[in-house]
């Protein structure tokens, strides 16, 4: 099989990255692909095949030996691309990645953007280098790398979407429809995770499931006078503060709805006071906090688990509400929020959409007129028990390329992929990785990808595919 030359892959990889990947990144942040979730008319407007076809531009330059390129675009639907590698064995492993970004949000600092892309303390700035532009050529350049060393593969399929931050609304047809490529799947490397520091490997165990809403209440038919009506006739934003507190304790934030609860696995709280004992209190001042805001809670191993395996509700969007500046003094005649639940890795989001709803609809304060438009949904995943030898290869990889073993934790967000495949391949082992690091702020304004780090992470990728057969068949 041959064993990766550490030195020599990272010389080959280093060079990669400068001359044929960071251009490219460059190139793909300034193409404002959003994903269709955001972009309605995201076809008419033509970015997603700017980006398509910078990806596969890109592929067939340095397409890996004994390969083949597989795009799709069904009707109606965002594109597919498949790239499919010869390998002396049956086993597959499938590497994964998303094509498409967030909106552009605001906060951007002065002279960046989200499709400028900005060069700047070996940082690449601008929407979607992190998330998740670098990973198709990420994947590449490790194969590449072995390739360049002689050493021997499994089969590998890279599969790059391009409606992950949708929620991934095609994948489950396009995996249906290429089946038989896919084939039967050993080994899951997703490169869409996150890390929580710069200095080794993050191992994603577990991801939160999502449940989003748009909750509306109506008093009035029109605005009317403040003046000629307040304090006699209900206010909506009150009517729905009273609805929110059905939900949610305002002073803790935990919520009354005790069925949105898990127990949380021993396993998991083991790894949260591992990564607790690590880094302290850097769990908590990564995040761009003003002066003097206190965490929800100071005991770091429960800090990440309230991230991480608790529920919680964020407050994202509001309509009704004029800005301060054109705002009339009137009694409003409706108010409406975007609610986002993140839900517990194990919990059915099926399970609660519905007993929230209820919660928020039935008998509303004073017959308050309430709709509920619940506009995604999607369950968690929790990644099964790592064996000893995923281990040791995690850490022996990560000691390799940073000098130091690997860590595990749940990442918050949701990959509705990861759960798609868990279900699909419940014997497979996962490597959930990612260069999301801290302040790297995917979603947010000033998202960067950090490039030494990537690097890195790509080298151990490269060596996990040129030894994970030999440490299972060693277990």
């Amino acid at each position: 099989m041959g064993h990766l030359q550490a030195e020599q892959a990272n010389k080959y990889l280093q060079q990669f990255w400068d001359e044929q990947i960071t251009p490219t990144l460059v190139d793909y942040i300034r193409i404002a692909n959003v994903s269709p979730a955001f972009d309605p008319d995201w076809k008419k407007n033509g970015h997603m095949d700017s980006a398509k076809e910078l990806a596969l531009s890109w592929l067939k330059e340095h397409q890996p030996k004994g390969s083949k390129i597989i795009v799709d675009e069904q009707p109606g639907r965002t594109p597919i691309l498949f790239l499919e590698v010869e390998g002396d064995s049956e086993d597959t492993v499938l590497l994964y990645g998303h094509f498409d970004k967030q909106p552009e949000m605001t906060g951007w600092m002065e002279g960046f953007g989200p499709w400028q892309p900005v060069l700047h303390e070996d940082k690449l700035y601008g929407r979607g280098g992190a998330d998740d532009g670098y990973a198709m050529f990420a994947a590449v350049a490790a194969i590449r790398a072995l390739q360049e060393q002689n050493i021997s593969l499994p089969r590998l399929v890279v599969l790059i979407e391009f409606s992950e931050e949708s929620g991934s609304p095609d994948l489950p047809f396009y995996c249906d429809h290429y089946r038989d490529l896919i084939g039967e799947v050993s080994l899951v490397v997703c490169l869409d995770s996150g890390a929580l520091n710069y200095d080794q490997m993050w191992l994603t165990t577990s991801l939160r499931g999502m449940l989003s809403l748009i909750v509306r209440v109506d008093t009035l038919t029109e605005g009317v006078h403040s003046g000629d009506s307040s304090g006699a006739l209900p206010s909506s934003f009150r009517v729905l503060r009273a609805l929110l507190d059905r939900l949610e304790d305002a002073e803790t934030g935990s919520f009354k709805l005790k069925e949105l609860y898990v127990d949380i696995p021993d396993n998991r709280r083991e790894q949260a006071k591992q990564v607790a004992n690590v880094l302290g209190e850097g769990v908590f001042t990564e995040y761009p906090t003003v002066t003097g805001l206190a965490p929800v809670s100071a005991n770091w191993d429960e800090f990440i688990l309230l991230k991480n395996w608790y529920p919680s509700l964020s407050y994202i969007s509001s309509e009704g509400m004029p800005t301060p500046l054109k705002a009339g003094n009137v009694l409003r005649p409706f108010t409406s929020l975007g609610l986002s639940f993140r839900l517990p890795p194990t919990l059915a989001a099926e399970q609660v959409a519905a007993k929230i709803k209820t919660l928020l609809t039935e008998n509303p304060p004073y017959g308050a007129k309430v709709t509920v438009e619940i506009n995604g949904m999607a369950s968690g995943w929790n990644a099964p028990e790592e064996r000893p030898w995923f281990r040791q290869l995690m850490d022996d990889c990560s000691v390799q390329w940073f000098g130091k073993p690997a860590l595990y934790t749940g990442q918050g967000g949701s990959i509705p992929f990861m759960t798609m495949l868990g279900e699909r391949f419940p014997d497979a082992d996962f490597v959930i990785t990612g260069v999301l690091g801290p302040k790297s702020n995917a979603h947010g304004p000033n998202e960067f990808l950090h490039l030494p780090f990537a690097k890195k992470l790509t080298g151990c990728i490269a060596q996990i595919l040129a030894d994970v057969r030999d440490y299972k068949q060693r277990s």
